[in-house]
């Protein structure tokens, strides 16, 4: 078996330095809890797996030879994203609107009796967790499902592995072992791009913590989330 291994090399590593929608999903996991980050990351090569054993099996030639198949992929992919959004953008929203109730009960605190009468109606299952707590199995499979999803429902994946993957295997060899072999080596490149996009974004949690800067974090990916979402829509 022989195969251009460094041209390909170079073409994985340029796809995935350029941010898209996997990266998005990566790296705002990865602010909430690295280990969600991770679990995403390892749920968007886990998506990539299904498009390596579609194109071993020649479906992923179907789907790109149908445009009903295409286009419903391409839809669904984009109505994932923009719902991704707009739960980012109303999750700024609401953190907008306790910020601004936090700065008023500052301006008017309570009395010591209606700050115990509050206390004790509060509902308990309102009450965050502590910082560096290790996420919950929930947190951590909803980090793999999003990786996942997000990875599964891009055509373009589906694409790269139709067309751009074949110009590096050699037609004397047998196509389908060649395809494997690349795509393993695909997943496991991105495995380590994106545990390192994981341990750049723990540095930044600090940061974005901050009640304003996570407001605009949140804002700004939630567009951003709903622009690609429309774009892959709108995409011919």
């Amino acid at each position: 078996m022989s195969v251009d291994l460094m041209g390909f090399l170079g073409v994985v590593l340029v796809a995935y330095v350029v941010p898209g929608p996997d990266f998005l999903v990566v790296f705002r996991s990865a602010i909430e809890h690295p280990a969600k980050g991770r679990a995403a990351g390892l749920g968007a090569q886990a998506g990539l797996c299904v498009h390596m054993l579609a194109a071993a099996v020649g479906l992923a030639v179907i789907a790109a030879r149908s445009p009903a198949v295409y286009e419903a992929v391409k839809l669904l992919g984009a109505a994932y994203l923009v719902h991704l959004g707009i739960r980012a953008v109303l999750a700024a929203r609401r953190s907008g609107r306790e910020r601004r109730s936090g700065r008023e009960r500052s301006a008017h605190p309570e009395r010591p009796a209606d700050r115990e009468r509050s206390a004790a109606q509060a509902p308990r299952g309102d009450i965050e967790p502590a910082k560096g707590r290790a996420p919950t199995g929930a947190q951590w499979r909803s980090g793999f499902a999003q990786g996942f999803l997000t990875n599964v429902l891009n055509p373009k994946a589906a694409l790269f592995f139709l067309s751009i993957l074949p110009q590096f295997v050699d037609g004397a060899g047998s196509t389908t072992r060649q395809i494997f072999f690349l795509g393993i080596l695909d997943v496991l490149i991105g495995i380590v791009y994106w545990f390192v996009v994981v341990a750049v974004a723990a540095r930044l949690r600090t940061l974005l913590a901050r009640p304003k800067v996570q407001h605009r974090w949140e804002l700004t990916t939630g567009w951003l989330f709903i622009a690609i979402g429309v774009g892959v829509a709108a995409a011919a």
